[in-house]
């Protein structure tokens, strides 16, 4: 009489091993580039109150100039000042305002990112409504194709 098989032969186990290690080899680059972007997310949504602080700003009409926005560091018109508390901790390593209105946000050189992720909103003011768009230039957009970011 004929024994029935009892267990998983050799073969079965290596192409299980094989079939697992190409799953890790496609899981393990798409799962850092997923962790680099969330923490990226903490330098875009450190600028946020200072979008808010310009669009104030240029709404009420003190950092208007002609049609053009102008943040004054100082004087009679509202300034917009960049918080005590911002990129204080975390992952950023320098946030500022210049004096059209730019905001620009760098995160430190750590947890894989570089000196070349500086996110850049620059504001254009909308006569029409009266608000602000923003464009969006550095961060992960300027990293070359097909690396991580």
């Amino acid at each position: 009489m004929k024994q029935a098989q009892k267990g998983f032969t050799l073969i079965e186990l290596m192409i299980v091993v094989a079939i697992i290690g190409i799953l890790a080899a496609v899981a393990v680059p798409a799962y850092q580039n997923y962790t680099l972007k969330a923490r990226y997310t903490e330098v875009v949504n450190a600028t946020a109150p200072l979008k808010t602080a310009v669009e104030l700003c240029t709404q009420t009409g003190n950092c208007l100039v002609a049609g053009a926005i102008v943040v004054p560091a100082t004087g009679a018109r509202q300034a917009v000042e960049v918080p005590d508390d911002v990129g204080a901790q975390g992952i950023i390593a320098t946030i500022a305002v210049d004096a059209a209105g730019v905001i620009t946000a760098t995160p430190q050189a750590v947890q894989g990112f570089v000196a070349g992720d500086t996110y850049i909103l620059t504001p254009t003011y909308v006569a029409a409504t009266g608000g602000v768009t923003w464009a969006r230039t550095g961060g992960c957009s300027t990293r070359a194709a097909g690396s991580v970011c």
